[in-house]
């Protein structure tokens, strides 16, 4: 087994000779000058080209990806010509950069070794081949990047300035600066017993960076997920080097020519050796952000080496020996001086803290010291060289720099600034206070004068009620206050229905709209923070997704205000008899809420600007118009949630709504799209049988339908699983059977089988032929009728809650548990169907 793993991944990390290839006879050229004419793979999904380097006038030669992300560099990042530069694929076999002069910029040295040939593949690899034998490949030279299917060994490095990065022979990952100081070591995990023989770094195009040898039991090893793990089928992932020596993981669609970062090696962008300068110490402000703290000096005795570049370092304004004698100690308080192997640890020292600072002061070898208040006692003496700052106000640790005295602290943040700015501010101000009043008065008046001439029209009020119409209309969410709203909602008499983010009531506005009044609770978010989620819920605008109305943010109240669905939620057609609610929807009803459900999804995944993770379909969230048209409703409510209410904690640690839990839940794996997709088979199984699918009866045989359905349709007996209801009516049993098809392939337990919201469309409408489906793996794994769950299990969300919450029923109205660990967008949804009538 161990073998055949192994030659699965070799299989994905070597295919380039079994690609395509756009061949490149000897003696073209690229100029400089013609940016436009370049060299593209066979599916133009890379090409290389040259790249003007901002607004200068010099130029880069690079692979890129399609939309102009360079993967690879001739040189390096640095390595420029001018515009009168060339690329030359020459007779002898040599790839060459020329600059303007004809001076050699960079060289393949691929001469007398018989090149015949030039190709770039689909993968992005630039190769050199004799014949058929390879002997020159950008992916075995590379600079500062790594891609997909480009195998990254220990004899490789990465290089981008002073930083660098290699694969050990051990399986460690290390960051260093000028090939010495080691600021970042990441190894196997200690669980794991390997002695590796021909370790190889790789990235997996769904976002996964991973070792591979035949050590590993499995044949491969996982260091890291991109957080956009298995999203977007034409995304391009890469991992780089960049100049201020962090290691990213980037992600760009086709196309678009910008990158998003979805992983990086360290997240305290401080903790890099260097990065602000020999002397230079790094810090956060309110301006900054973990990606680009500040630079700056540790005293006023200290200077800018470049003032238009605070990376540059600082520099004595006095050097120590021109004060013989007079040298005294700077204190920078919740400062460390950044002490990485290998360093001398001989310069460690357990030392109390004015020891530390007299040792380093009467030593003339030592320049600086960093006394630890962490409770180990210990003291860093640093000698001439190179020193790396960090403060930060949590830090336990003081530090002492030797300068000629006397000592001139740096003055507090913003003391400066405000000194230089204070004339200017007052004239900013004088000038608003001034424009502020004089609008102020001509409203004042304006509106005085409206109001007295208008009030007593019998027409003011019609005219009104149109302008709030219009504004209504106008597409942008409008804000209420939490008056109006009581008002509309006749003091939140009519309740339609409550839910984990607070109860919903009926309204009617002063233009008459009836509308569905969302009280949220458990809401912390600040203001600002609130409307901008409330602004990206109302930007997405498709037919089957409910539309946001306008939005209440005052003081604690935070409601949502959303369009009235006359028919409610699908539950009440689905789990009800006929005979209790008088509800009923027929085939082709049911089949076209089951496409329109999809189609909203696939837009929230794959139309909107950023991916929408649900993170709770099911048939409660599902509401139907008049025209039993669905609409999707309560995506993007997840991230308004305080993940620390209590109200929405439970002692278990299984998240989610019961019977629609992708097994990654469980598992504790990443949460992405295909969690939806999970979810909606399970939803759509229910839509075609009427029942819910953890329902165990005498009729299942004590097993929940799911999985007493799976096994029906294996037998191939498909009306079984229909709903009752429907077998006296004239149906289409291909219909039928393709979205029974399309359930069970959306419950597939790995994430990677299950289809994308898009391709469910195809297959629902019949424009993508539809395989067979493996039955599910949680159905065939877990355990059933309440007995047991495996506790070691990855998957069976469908067992785990039986055990669980054995209490919860399966009425329309039942309990919902947990909330999710993982950023902002999971789910917190919780009981009976919001922003519908119940009579009506």
């Amino acid at each position: 087994m161990r073998t055949q793993n192994l030659l699965f991944y070799l299989l994905l990390f070597f295919c380039t000779t079994a690609t395509s290839q756009t061949t490149i006879q000897p003696g073209t050229t690229l100029s400089a000058s013609n940016p436009n004419k370049t060299w593209s793979s066979p599916n133009d999904t890379f090409y290389i080209g040259f790249s003007q380097v901002g607004l200068s006038s010099y130029y880069t030669l690079t692979i890129n990806y399609n939309g102009g992300v360079p993967i690879w560099t001739a040189g390096n990042a640095t390595t420029t010509v001018d515009s009168k530069g060339s690329f030359q694929f020459l007779s002898s076999g040599n790839l060459r950069l020329l600059n303007g002069s004809g001076a050699i910029v960079w060289d393949s040295n691929t001469a007398r070794l018989g090149v015949t040939t030039a190709s770039l593949d689909d993968f992005g690899n630039l190769v050199l081949k004799n014949e058929t034998i390879f002997v020159w490949s950008s992916f075995d030279n590379p600079t500062d990047t790594i891609v997909p299917n480009q195998s990254f060994t220990v004899n490789q490095v990465l290089r981008s300035g002073s930083y660098s990065f290699r694969f050990l022979s051990t399986g460690n990952l290390t960051l260093r600066w000028n090939d010495n100081i080691v600021y970042w070591n990441k190894g196997l995990n200690s669980s794991v017993d390997a002695n590796l023989t021909s370790p190889a770094l790789g990235l997996q195009p769904n976002g996964i960076l991973t070792i591979f040898d035949v050590a590993f039991t499995s044949g491969s090893y996982i260091v890291a997920y991109s957080n956009d793990y298995a999203e977007g089928s034409t995304r391009l992932r890469f991992l780089r080097l960049e100049k201020d020596g962090n290691f990213r993981m980037y992600s760009t669609d086709i196309g678009s020519g910008t990158a998003t970062m979805v992983w990086s090696a360290l997240t305290d962008q401080c903790e890099i050796f260097g990065y602000c300068g020999n002397m230079g110490i790094c810090s956060y402000n309110e301006l900054s952000s973990s990606l680009s703290p500040t630079c700056g000096c540790p005293s006023e005795n200290f200077e800018p080496v470049d003032v238009n570049d605070s990376r540059q370092g600082c520099k004595r304004k006095v050097e120590i020996e021109s004060c013989v004698g007079s040298a005294t100690m700077l204190v920078l308080d919740n400062v460390k001086f950044l002490t990485y192997l290998p360093e001398t640890v001989s310069q460690a020292f357990f030392v109390g803290i004015s020891a530390c600072r007299l040792n380093c002061l009467s030593q003339s070898s030592c320049i600086a010291s960093t006394s630890l208040s962490d409770g180990t006692g210990l003291c860093y003496l640093k000698n001439q060289g190179f020193i790396s700052g960090y403060q930060n106000p949590v830090l336990p640790s003081t530090s002492y720099v030797k300068i000629c005295g006397p000592a001139q602290p740096n003055p507090p943040p913003g003391v400066q600034i405000a000194g230089k700015r204070k004339s200017s501010r007052l004239r900013v101000w004088v000038v608003l206070v001034v424009v502020v009043i004089t609008l102020l008065g001509l409203i004042t008046v304006e509106g005085g004068l409206w109001w007295w001439c208008c009030r007593n029209s019998p027409k003011f009020g019609s005219l009104s009620a149109q302008y709030a119409l219009l504004e209504y209309a106008s597409g942008a969410p409008v804000q209420f206050s939490y008056k109006e709203l009581q008002h509309s909602t006749k003091e939140f008499k009519e309740k339609l229905g409550a839910g984990g983010f607070g109860a919903v009531y009926k309204g009617v506005l002063d233009n008459r709209t009836v509308v569905a009044v969302k009280q949220l609770e458990g809401i912390e978010q600040g203001e600002k923070q609130f409307r901008m989620e409330v602004a990206t819920i109302s930007s997405t605008h498709h037919l089957n997704l409910i539309r946001l109305i306008g939005f209440c943010s005052e003081g604690r109240h935070r409601l949502l205000v959303y369009d009235f669905m006359k028919n409610g939620s699908l539950d009440n057609f689905l789990f009800t008899s006929e005979e209790q609610s008088g509800k009923f929807l027929n085939w082709e009803q049911r089949f076209n809420i089951a496409l329109g459900t999809a189609r909203g999804i696939t837009y929230l995944h794959e139309e909107c600007r950023d991916c929408i993770v649900h993170c709770d379909i099911k048939p409660e969230n599902i509401l139907l118009d008049e025209n039993y048209n669905a609409k999707v409703s309560d995506f993007g409510l997840a991230k308004l949630i305080n993940p620390e209410d209590h109200r929405y904690r439970t002692l278990v640690s299984v998240r989610g709504t019961r019977g629609y839990l992708a097994p990654e839940w469980i598992a504790n794996l990443p949460i992405t799209s295909k969690s939806d997709i999970y979810s909606y088979g399970m939803v759509l199984l229910e839509i075609v049988s009427g029942r819910r699918n953890y329902e165990v009866s005498s009729q299942t045989n004590r097993k929940k339908f799911s999985v007493w359905a799976c096994e029906e349709f294996e037998k191939g007996d498909v009306n079984a699983i229909l709903d009752q209801r429907l077998t006296h009516q004239d149906l289409d049993l291909d219909q039928v059977t393709r979205a029974i098809q399309v359930s069970f392939w959306c419950i597939q337990e790995q994430p990677s089988q299950r289809p994308t919201m898009g391709k469910v469309v195809q297959m629902l409408e019949g424009i993508s032929e539809i395989e067979r489906p493996p039955a599910p793996k949680t159905i065939k794994e877990g355990s059933f009728g309440g007995s047991n769950a495996s506790a070691s299990s990855n998957v069976s969300a469908l067992s785990t809650f039986e055990v669980l919450a054995p209490a919860l029923s399966s009425s329309s109205s039942y309990q919902t548990i947990g909330i999710s660990p993982l950023a902002s967008v999971r789910n917190i949804e919780r009981t009976s169907s919001p922003l519908h009538s119940d009579s009506n």
